[in-house]
């Protein structure tokens, strides 16, 4: 997250020798850690946190939790997601075919996301999806609270919303990432170099439903939901 790719950028300024592994950065390549995923040169290496076409299943995963949905916002913030246009233009890209106007959010104050709630609840059909960024997710009590408040079906990328009420989450699982990459440490301590090791995209997702937000927003959950679901809150 932003945290982390701060204190890796750190670590980068400091040495260019000793074998560096991150577990959760969201884009390495735009944010100056390797040359590419493939071949990531020097001596840095690991795991991303997300790849964008799970922009794609967070559309999908709100257009099956709440068929009519047709509107839905994109909310982020600018300085805690630099990578934003990673994202958005999957979203843009994806929500038309599924039958949605897709708007982009950005917010830079805590304040801002309830006049933005509120706006877009005036129309009945909408839908909001969060961006993973660290700022909503210091403020996910206030986001799902709104959310609710608002009758907005949401999406968010962490199971740390549903848990204090938000509605679904579809993400990839974060402990897998620093699993394997404990694997590429055992490598790199055998002889192995960082940059003969492919940074490697997540691959472990996980979808999360708070079953009593879904019924305080008059939705069925589909039976497909519960069997997915590695959690269910009710």
């Amino acid at each position: 997250m932003a945290g982390q790719a701060v204190s890796e950028l750190r670590l980068l300024q400091e040495t260019r020798s000793i074998p560096i592994i991150f577990a959760n950065v969201v884009d390495p390549i735009g944010s100056g850690f390797v040359a590419s995923l493939a071949r990531p040169g020097d001596n840095v290496t690991g795991f991303t946190l997300v790849e964008s076409s799970i922009v794609g299943k967070w559309l999908e995963v709100l257009k099956e939790i709440a068929p009519r949905v047709n509107r839905v916002v994109f909310l982020f913030n600018p300085a805690a997601a630099p990578y934003a246009d990673y994202y958005l233009a999957v979203f843009k890209a994806a929500a038309p075919p599924l039958g949605m106007e897709a708007i982009a959010a950005p917010i830079n104050e805590i304040s801002e996301i309830e006049p933005i709630t509120a706006e877009h609840a005036r129309n009945q059909n909408g839908g909001l999806i969060l961006m993973p960024d660290t700022f909503l997710l210091v403020h996910r009590a206030e986001v799902t609270a709104l959310a609710a408040r608002y009758a907005l079906p949401a999406v968010y990328p962490y199971s740390d919303y549903i848990k204090v009420g938000g509605l679904v989450s579809y993400g990839y699982d974060l402990i897998d990432n620093y699993r394997r990459a404990a694997i590429y440490a055992d490598r790199i301590l055998r002889g192995t170099k960082p940059s003969e090791l492919p940074v490697q995209l997540p691959v472990k997702v996980q979808l999360t439903i708070n079953v009593k937000t879904a019924k305080a927003l008059g939705l069925n959950v589909p039976p497909s939901f519960l069997l997915r679901a590695v959690e269910v809150f009710e």
